[in-house]
């Protein structure tokens, strides 16, 4: 398993049948990830413990090993500051030596994630971790019938799996377009671009309607603030506080905390991404009232507006608010939905809602990039929702969520009293927990791992130094949502 801030992926072992020393096999394989290009120029190697650990031997072979390899100018160590690959000699003597693929991938605009995050993608597919924060449904709660059903009919629905036209699969723009209007949202299907998920709308956004230097405020903490989209595009995320009826709007534009003079507010090159419904990774819902001073401090001031409402109908007792955009009636915000959080985030559907201009101009953007979303996806999609077997899934659904919020309550009821305070979701996947203790939220996510706990830090998603623990209740099953939440429990007071 890796830990935060190792990058450098170890997948073997040595063979200890093998009449090659132990230690040789190791200065071996290092040189192969090196020689290779998987190891660049400047990686740092793990801790020789650490190592010992990967391979199962005494931290003495694992001395030796490296001393070789420092011999040899492929590695340097340096006190306090660990291993790291200074050159690929060695490859040179032995074969055509690569390029150093380090200096390309430090050339490249697009930023990396942080290491939480990154370690948070890998680890997310070990089989043997308990997921407490994963935003995405249970493989429990996928409705495989229903999905037979419907791919079963489709060979008679669709001439052929083609490429689609630039803003994607028209039955499915009109099925949209029908949708959106029952919420509000007056939207031809010329005004809708199918994307490959609603990420990828945030990527074309990014790279061809704003210039570098832009600002983009969002709230503190974002979901965006866990991405690299608008920081590799050489924009500035800007966060502003929250309360529990929404975004402080009033702080936009470097206001003073308490100050509403939204005269002296400047919104050249800046525009606002926002989760109004069910938002991510808190949980809040925007209140109707706060929602129509924000739209219209934004009309006021020409800030344009992104609408992320992925889980705007994942509601459990109650319908929420009316989106932004049944407001907007001058092509001010472009609105984004998806299918990855109501259904499945492998169908990689999603859709943007904009003006016919901006439309025309990000669905050209993706036909270079990859030339259109699932074609298969899209027709499914189609059908689903022309059936209308989607929104009698969406019932059910929101019952079963609904039984693993309670449950998930219960259980921090049990074992988080006195620990950390939080608010119960009035739908989506997520219970944001705010901790009580003074206790570093990254030291933790590693303590955590050692239990084969995988956590959401709060500090991923926000601006500032964050005490909080994004929870789902979407993903995990009951027996490890309990064990998993009682043992971090447990550790959080041994921290203490």
């Amino acid at each position: 398993m890796l830990k935060e801030g190792q990058k450098l992926a170890i997948d073997w072992l040595p063979d200890k049948n093998s009449k090659e020393p132990v230690y040789k096999q190791i200065v071996n394989y290092i040189n192969r990830k090196i020689s290779s290009g998987d190891w660049t120029i400047g990686s740092k190697l793990p801790s020789q413990r650490f190592l010992a650990e990967c391979f199962s031997v005494n931290r003495s072979t694992v001395v030796r090993a490296l001393e070789e390899l420092c011999s040899y100018g492929i590695l340097e160590g340096t006190t306090g500051k660990g291993t790291m690959v200074t050159s690929n000699t060695w490859s040179v003597l032995m074969s055509n030596a690569p390029p150093d693929w380090g200096d390309y991938l430090r050339a490249g605009t697009f930023q990396e994630n942080v290491p939480t995050v990154q370690m948070i993608n890998k680890l997310e597919f070990e089989k043997d971790i308990v997921r407490l924060g994963t935003g995405e449904l249970s493989p429990d709660l996928f409705p495989a019938e229903m999905m037979r059903e419907v791919l079963q009919k489709l060979p008679d629905r669709f001439p052929s799996l083609n490429y689609l036209g630039p803003l994607g699969l028209p039955e499915l723009r009109r099925a949209l377009s029908l949708r959106l209007k029952k919420q509000g949202i007056d939207a031809d299907p010329s005004c809708i671009l199918i994307t490959s998920g609603s990420l990828q709308a945030l990527q074309l956004i990014s790279v061809c309607m704003l210039k570098p230097g832009s600002v983009v405020y969002t709230e503190s903490p974002s979901y965006l603030k866990s991405l690299q989209v608008f920081p590799s595009a050489g924009m500035k995320l800007t966060g502003i506080p929250m309360d529990r009826d929404g975004i402080q709007y009033w702080d936009i534009g470097n206001q003073t905390e308490n100050s509403r003079n939204e005269a002296a507010v400047d919104m050249e090159d800046a525009l606002l991404y926002t989760i109004p419904t069910f938002h991510n990774p808190t949980g809040t819902l925007m209140s109707e009232t706060r929602r129509k001073e924000l739209f219209r401090f934004c009309s006021n001031h020409r800030l344009p507006i992104i609408e992320d409402d992925a889980y705007g109908e994942l509601w459990l007792e109650e319908e929420p608010p009316k989106p932004l955009k049944t407001m907007d009636h001058h092509g001010m915000i472009l609105y984004l939905g998806t299918i990855s959080k109501t259904l499945a985030p492998g169908l990689r559907i999603g859709w943007l809602v904009g003006p016919e201009s901006v439309v025309e101009r990000l669905g050209d953007v993706k036909m270079q990039i990859d030339y259109g979303a699932s074609s298969l996806s899209q027709w499914a999609l189609a059908e689903l929702f022309s059936s209308g077997l989607y929104d009698k899934y969406l019932i059910d659904l929101r019952h079963k969520l609904k039984l693993r919020r309670d449950f998930a309550l219960s259980l921090l009821e049990k074992h988080f009293r006195g620990l950390a305070q939080w608010d119960v979701p009035k739908g989506s996947f997520y219970i944001w927990l705010k901790l009580l203790v003074d206790i570093p939220t990254d030291q933790l996510f590693q303590r955590m791992l050692k239990e084969q706990i995988l956590i959401n830090p709060g500090n991923i998603y926000d601006f500032q130094k964050n005490k909080s623990i994004r929870l789902s209740y979407s993903y995990a099953e009951e027996v490890s949502l309990e064990n998993g939440i009682e043992k971090m429990a447990d550790v959080i007071r041994k921290m203490r």
